[in-house]
């Protein structure tokens, strides 16, 4: 009778798991930048290395909700960035307008009373 080894259990990919939380760590605001960066990246390396393994790797769904939520995480932080550009730009701007008219009246006040 020959008995057959059984293949070794399959194991859970370690970048699959970091990519899934370094995303949601991104997704949460711990890490903006960074971490969804980084998800997506070890997310396709993941499901690369998953797909290379004949089965002894597991974690593709983990994997892939870890590129998805890396994707959704970077639009966020890229949305949030704009907004508190236009935020402190329309701010900044408001201030050299003021700036700007306060000293054209000190100008013209002084330019006017020059002519008297």
């Amino acid at each position: 009778m020959t008995v057959t080894p059984s293949p070794p259990p399959a194991r859970t990919s370690g970048k699959a798991i970091a990519s899934l939380v370094l995303s949601l760590l991104g997704l949460v605001g711990v890490l903006p930048l960074i971490g969804p960066i980084l998800g997506i990246i070890l997310g396709n390396q993941a499901k690369s290395e998953i797909a290379r393994s004949d089965g002894t790797l597991t974690g593709d769904g983990l994997a892939q909700a870890g590129v998805i939520l890396g994707w959704v995480a970077l639009a966020l932080s890229a949305i949030g960035v704009i907004c508190a550009l236009l935020i402190f730009g329309s701010a900044i701007g408001l201030g050299i307008c003021s700036a700007l008219q306060s000293q054209s009246s000190h100008f013209l006040l002084q330019t006017l009373a020059g002519l008297r």
